[in-house]
């Protein structure tokens, strides 16, 4: 397989060349120390170029139709004159690391579009519902030049919330049937969502749709205000049949023009780059501490008391740091 030269990589993502823009992602969720090291060029090389984009997580449970959503919304912002990037991440494996990464032939039609990219990405055993490097790959993609990057989530409960950390909007696809509609959506996500699209409307089941939007609305209402002046939409639609869809983008443009009134859209990304510095921090000092000399030897002696219960965990943890702190 060819290798390609930081600067190559850079002037290629720039220009808008797919490929190119997929290497750089590929270092980016890589593990291995050189892949790391020019991960990181690439990316103190385009940070000039990022945060021009609208970052939109998508979430819903399995079946909610967020594929079918994000290929739909994909194809209408591109004909609003958008380029769009699409993050799709695929639950892996807790056994052996692995994952389906299925989106993009469950997206041919939006794959074909030339203002379109998507990148199908493993968790890895990361929590809440996105990649490690989800965050990096954004800021490729925003340098890259597209306009809305689409965060397709896991859909697993309630470590969902964790997607609002890198995004601007978060949009929460329900479907209506199963009972209590309220029933399974935890109040964390409530209270996170800033947009609900009630997917798979159609005729036979509109009137209950209309009530579950009520439902929702009264649900929401008693839910702490997130963004000053911003009562959460509830929209009713098909993405399949691509109803709904124009009112979901009016919508995304209506918020995001109230943050920006409300000065809250650069606080709130500047919040979250100050979390993505903490999560790294406390990555790459336990990366550091196992490469030391017998360092790894230490922190799996310590690992394998805790899994014995023979202490408490967080205490044997405690006492690690501590140890480690004072060499």
């Amino acid at each position: 397989m060819k290798t390609f030269s930081t600067s190559e990589l850079i002037d290629g993502l720039r220009s808008g060349d797919k490929r190119m823009l997929a290497k750089a992602i590929t270092l980016v969720e890589s593990k291995k120390p050189e892949h790391r090291d020019q991960a990181e060029e690439i990316l103190k090389a385009i940070m000039p170029f990022t945060g021009n984009s609208i970052r939109i997580g998508i979430t819903g449970v399995p079946g909610a139709g967020k594929s079918t959503f994000i290929e739909n919304f994909g194809k209408f912002a591109i004909k609003a004159g958008k380029k769009v990037a699409v993050l799709a991440i695929d639950p892996s494996s807790s056994l052996n690391k692995g994952s389906i990464l299925g989106d993009k032939t469950r997206m041919e039609e939006l794959a074909r579009e030339k203002n379109a990219f998507i990148r199908p990405s493993p968790t890895s055993g990361f929590l809440g519902g996105i990649a490690n490097a989800t965050f990096e790959s954004m800021l490729l993609c925003e340098a890259a030049g597209y306009d809305y990057i689409l965060i397709e989530t896991v859909g697993v409960g309630q470590s969902e919330v964790l997607v609002s950390d890198i995004t601007d909007v978060f949009l929460f696809l329900k479907i209506i049937g199963g009972g209590d509609e309220l029933q399974g959506i935890k109040r964390g996500v409530m209270e996170m969502v800033d947009l609900i699209f009630i997917n798979k409307v159609e005729k036979s089941n509109l009137q209950h749709a209309k009530n579950t939007k009520v439902e929702l609305l009264r649900a929401l209402h008693f839910m702490p205000e997130k963004e000053k002046n911003w009562k959460v939409p509830v929209l009713l639609g098909s993405a399949l049949e691509n109803v709904g869809l124009e009112e979901v983008y009016e919508k995304i443009q209506e918020f995001i023009a109230l943050k920006t009134a409300n000065f809250s859209f650069l606080a709130t990304r500047k919040k979250q780059a100050e979390k993505r510095f903490e999560y790294w921090v406390k990555e790459l000092i336990l990366q550091k501490t196992k490469s030391r000399k017998d360092g790894e030897t230490v922190y799996d002696l310590h690992k394998k008391k805790a899994s014995e219960l023979e202490v408490n965990p967080s205490s044997e943890a405690k006492l690690f740091v501590d140890q480690l702190l004072k060499n």
